[in-house]
C-alpha cells in the first residue's frame, strides 16, 4: 500500500473518532440556555423545575409549565423562587443532620 495512502486513511479513521462536541464551534458549545427570564410566572403553574449551572452563563431556572409541555426560563431573582431555595436547602441541611 502506498505510504500517502495509508497515511490519508489513517487521518480519516482518526477524524471519525474524534468526539462531535468537540468539532462544534465555541460559540453553540458555550451557548446559554436562557437569554430572557420571565418575572411573573405562577408557581402553581409549574410542573417541573430545573436548574442549570454552566461555566459561562449565570444560574438558569427552567420551569416545564402544567397546561403545556412548554418551557420558560424564570428569573432566578423572583421572591417565590428564592424561598423556594431556602425551604430546599433548610430541608437538605436537617436531613444530613438526621442522617449524622
Amino acid at each position: 500500500m502506498d505510504l500517502k495512502l495509508l497515511a490519508m486513511v489513517a487521518l480519516l479513521t482518526i477524524a471519525l473518532h474524534t468526539s462531535s462536541s468537540a468539532a462544534k464551534p465555541i460559540s453553540l458549545v458555550e451557548r446559554c440556555w436562557c437569554r430572557s427570564t420571565l418575572n411573573t410566572v405562577p408557581q402553581r403553574s409549574i410542573r417541573e423545575i430545573k436548574f442549570l449551572h454552566t461555566p459561562n452563563c449565570p444560574f438558569q431556572v427552567i420551569a416545564k409549565l402544567k397546561n403545556s409541555d412548554r418551557e420558560v426560563c424564570i428569573n432566578p431573582k423572583t421572591k417565590w423562587l428564592q424561598q423556594y431555595l431556602r425551604n430546599a436547602i433548610n430541608k437538605i441541611k436537617k436531613s444530613r443532620k438526621r442522617s449524622n
